[in-house]
């Protein structure tokens, strides 16, 4: 059963050319980490998707955001989906410790529980249906009480994947995300979300009845007090 918690991102000028210069100095500019090669091929554009997806910008995520295979010791079988909230991971838990690690963004819904779910629905290009305590707290909201369409705008993104306790709904989701800079990052609402191209290749890869693991976070320092 989930445990709700409440503790739960130039040198000798002319005099001359004095008045037209800059006296500022120069800020270098920050060195950024290389981008492997395979990982444009990874986040590239999907043309042929219900409605296509563009290219990410691989210059706004940071580099150990970005899917790859990781040694990953634990006690969980294989095929298992580990949640780990505070540093913005999920884990699809592979044979032998290892797992595909993929970079999240989480909402301080994130932070309110811990434990245990099943996933028991798959949605592709999901409609999103704001819950009425967000419509109260949005009134602009309104308009979707009963769902907001598919489309490149909608939340849900390019895919979902529905946590249930037994025949339970706990309406947190894992689903894509039509913001990328959400990534790595804690916003005010939402659940766990992943690159389109990230949450699409993890919906193919689990089936209905996966085992869902959310590791207990502390909120963090910037959500104190929320």
């Amino acid at each position: 059963m989930f445990v709700i918690s409440r503790r739960l991102f130039v040198i000798g000028a002319p005099l001359s050319l004095a008045a037209c210069a800059s006296t500022q100095p120069r800020v270098a500019e920050p060195v950024l980490p290389a981008i492997e090669p395979h990982y444009y091929q990874m986040y590239a554009a999907l043309p042929h998707e219900r409605f296509p997806i563009p290219a990410v910008d691989l210059t706004q995520i940071r580099p150990e955001l970005l899917r790859r295979e990781v040694a990953y010791p634990t006690d969980e079988q294989p095929g298992t989906i580990v949640i780990d909230p505070a540093n913005h991971f999920l884990y699809l838990v592979r044979p032998e410790g290892r797992a595909i690690r993929y970079g999240v963004g989480v909402g301080r819904a994130g932070f309110d529980w811990d434990g245990r779910a099943t996933i028991r629905r798959k949605a592709v290009w999901p409609t999103w249906t704001p819950p009425a305590e967000m419509i109260k707290r949005q009134p602009e909201l309104e308009e979707y009480r009963r769902g907001m369409p598919p489309s490149l705008e909608n939340p849900m993104g390019a895919r979902a994947l529905y946590l249930y306790q037994g025949d339970r709904d706990t309406l947190y989701r894992i689903h894509g995300t039509n913001d990328p800079l959400s990534i790595g990052q804690s916003m005010s609402s939402g659940c766990i979300r992943l690159l389109n191209q990230d949450i699409i290749d993890l919906h193919d890869r689990v089936p209905i009845g996966t085992k869902v693991v959310v590791l207990e976070a502390e909120l963090p320092p910037e959500l104190a007090g929320f």
